[in-house]
């Protein structure tokens, strides 16, 4: 049992780092980027990779090959900050053995021009018609110039989209969009590349027909981590605290630690409403202040020690400052420089896309609900810096109003989450299916109720593995009729459900008018919201479009009741255990335990993880990909012998992440077999 330092609960990672991904090939590149380039023909490609494994130059290398020998005409790359446009500089790769150098003309990164967008829109229509062949903007200029130019004005060139979690299949997400129709009109190549494949409000990234449209190239951060040369572990930990949460951090503060801090959101319950305030009250608990560096603008305090810290405040609104003091840290000149600042404390800053080799602990007060805010906040501490052995993420959360045992259960899925993402895995609650019951209701195709579902006289639940969504039957359901109908019932749930609660009419007096008769909401006010929505619809339609929104409301109430417990006396600080609730759906189905004990802490607990070890880690993996595997028993068995003559030959099992087709599918025999071998010892 390993727990971080400072008593704090953690999962503790352990990596070989044995330097293999930061090792380059003949051509210069490392392991990633080797892979991707591996795939560089297909016209669509989706890279999963973890922060500092090298996207940036993998997509230079694809993106010089398809202009020079696969008749691309131009590479646009698109970003979701001006600030992330500098990853994309010329790089003089033929120094490391490529054949070609990577150049952008300082007129092209747009990232850099000053102004808005409006004038920057004019530049791409520019570039569009010259024989420049690279481009690099922000996803806000090259929506507004697919607006302006038209998708056909992207024919025959290279769209590289970077963090491309930011993309949601959600109609009112415009650059979903307008990618969903460059994929439909099939002339244009598409680079997608992203840390976390997963977005913090469940939404999915591309629609199922898009995906599957991607080859996709998957390098996690175990794969990473375990390639370094330095450093050996993360810790990953949670500490609960009653009270103020500026009188407990230094307890998971260490000093001597390079540290990102990051305090509350101004809206939680552990803020205290004045940011500057909880700024000066953490730099008084640190030592004696000493003045600000004129040329950093960087705070000096002496520790009791003497040691004088140097901590850089983005939370100060001063525009001046705070920009001196962001310009500080980007200076390239200091990048190698491990004594150049030792704590960042931020609110919304120091997430996405920054870069500080140097940091150990991410530390982040308040709870997040976004799981791909967590990973971003993580992947700030696992850079590969000389000396840095170890590196670790603690979130400091106010105590919950909860059961001791709902919060375990939270903190267990959490964990898995959080393990599910380290492995680029997509992490979101499965969608809803809904169906008339009929008295020859059966289980067929695939849908099971089993025991965890229920059945009475008017609804039946069960999941459906093979399609991965809840299956519910409901007696009286009206089916929609038309294919457009249809597609609403099946995707588009969400936006009529938003319209509904943002209806400030209907939620007032649902809440406030006792003598409203609740169908008055269900019926009347959905009714007129799908109306509106959908006046192309037939009258049917449209009720089987007001029934199945009111339907998958109600249901994702009752998972909410069933996770927080009878929901008769809701508490009061739920927002860990509810927030939870996101991807629970989905990690649930993991039987995997993270979770060794419960201690006394402090004045509140401390939840204490298990360690996550290399094997542990591959477990998870295996899990995963066992929910995913489709065989039969035999021929899962054949190709578990199959896998076994493998061992004998090469010392190892196959893997599950290899790009070698076969070797992956004997691992999926082993995994599946491993699986079924699970779920009969646990009845």
């Amino acid at each position: 049992m390993r727990t971080a330092r400072r008593g704090v609960p953690s999962v503790s990672v352990s990596y070989p780092a044995n330097g293999s991904s930061t090792m380059s090939n003949e051509l210069g590149m490392r392991t990633m980027q080797e892979r991707a380039y591996e795939k560089r023909g297909e016209q669509y490609l989706l890279i999963k990779s973890p922060p500092a494994s090298g996207k940036s130059r993998a997509l230079m290398f694809i993106a010089l090959d398809k202009l020079h020998n696969q008749g691309l005409k131009q590479a646009i790359i698109v970003v979701p900050e001006k600030s992330i446009g500098s990853s994309f500089s010329d790089e003089p790769l033929s120094k490391f053995g490529f054949w070609a150098d990577w150049t952008v003309a300082p007129r092209w990164n747009l990232c850099n021009a000053p102004g808005g967008d409006s004038g920057k829109v004019g530049a791409v229509g520019t570039f569009l018609e010259g024989d420049d062949q690279i481009l690099v903007c922000t996803h806000a200029t090259f929506r507004f110039a697919v607006d302006k130019f038209g998708i056909e004005a992207f024919d025959d060139r290279l769209i590289a989209v970077d963090e491309f979690h930011h993309v949601s299949a959600n109609p009112d997400n415009k650059l979903g969009a307008h990618l969903g129709t460059l994929i439909a009109r099939d002339k244009a190549h598409v680079v997608a590349m992203t840390g976390s494949y997963f977005r913090g409000d469940t939404e999915a990234v591309l629609s199922p027909e898009d995906e599957a449209r991607f080859e996709t190239v998957t390098y996690t951060y175990y794969e990473q981590l375990s390639g370094y040369t330095y450093l050996k572990t993360l810790d990953i930990g949670y500490f609960f605290y009653s009270g103020s949460y500026a009188d407990e951090l230094l307890k998971v503060l260490e000093p001597t630690e390079k540290t990102i801090l990051h305090i509350p959101n101004v809206n939680s319950r552990e803020s205290t409403k004045d940011k500057h305030r909880e700024v000066e009250h953490i730099i008084d608990a640190l030592g004696d202040w000493q003045g600000t560096d004129p040329v950093t603008g960087f705070q000096l305090v002496k520790r009791p020690d003497g040691k004088v810290l140097r901590i850089a405040d983005l939370v100060d609104d001063d525009p001046a400052k705070r920009d001196k003091v962001s310009a500080s840290l980007k200076d390239p000149s200091q990048k190698n420089n491990r004594d150049h600042v030792d704590i960042i404390i931020a609110l919304g800053m120091a997430k996405e896309g920054f870069d500080w080799i140097w940091c150990e602990h991410a530390l982040t007060v308040g709870y997040r609900s976004s799981l791909t805010e967590i990973v971003q906040i993580i992947g700030r501490a696992t850079r590969d810096a000389k000396g840095k052995t170890h590196a670790r993420f603690t979130n400091l959360i106010a105590e919950p109003d909860a059961s001791e045992e709902a919060v375990r259960e939270a903190v267990n899925d959490t964990l898995k989450a959080i393990a599910a993402s380290l492995l680029m895995e997509q992490v979101l609650t499965p969608k809803f299916e809904f169906k008339p019951k009929t008295p020859a209701s059966t289980a067929q195709d695939g849908f099971d109720y089993g025991e965890n579902g229920y059945d009475d006289s008017k609804c039946n639940v069960g999941f459906n593995e093979q399609k991965g969504t809840f299956q519910i039957e409901i007696k009286g359901l009206t089916q929609p009729k038309s294919p457009e109908a249809n597609r609403i019932c099946e995707n588009d749930l969400n936006e009529v459900i938003t319209a509904f609660v943002q209806d400030k009419t209907a939620i007032e007096r649902g809440l406030f008018d006792e003598e409203m008769v609740p169908e008055e909401l269900t019926q009347v006010k959905m009714g007129k919201i799908v109306r509106d929505k959908y006046p192309e619809l037939e009258e049917a339609d449209q009720e089987a479009v007001r029934q199945h929104a009111i339907a998958a409301m109600n249901f994702t109430q009752q998972a909410k009741k069933t996770l927080l417990g009878d929901g008769t006396d809701a508490p009061s600080n739920t927002a860990f255990v509810d927030g939870v609730r996101q991807f629970a759906m989905s990690v649930k189905e993991l039987d995997i335990d993270l979770i060794d004990r419960i201690n006394p802490f402090s004045e509140a607990y401390a939840i204490l993880a298990k360690t996550m070890s290399e094997e542990s880690l591959k477990e998870v993996a295996a899990v995963i990909e066992a929910k995913k595997i489709k065989l039969s028993p035999e021929e899962a068995r054949d190709l578990a012998k199959r896998a076994v003559k493998f061992k004998q030959e090469r010392g190892r099992l196959p893997s599950l992440t290899s790009t070698d087709a076969w070797e992956k599918r004997m691992a999926e025999g082993v995994a599946f077999l491993t699986r079924m071998k699970q779920e009969a010892m646990n009845g």
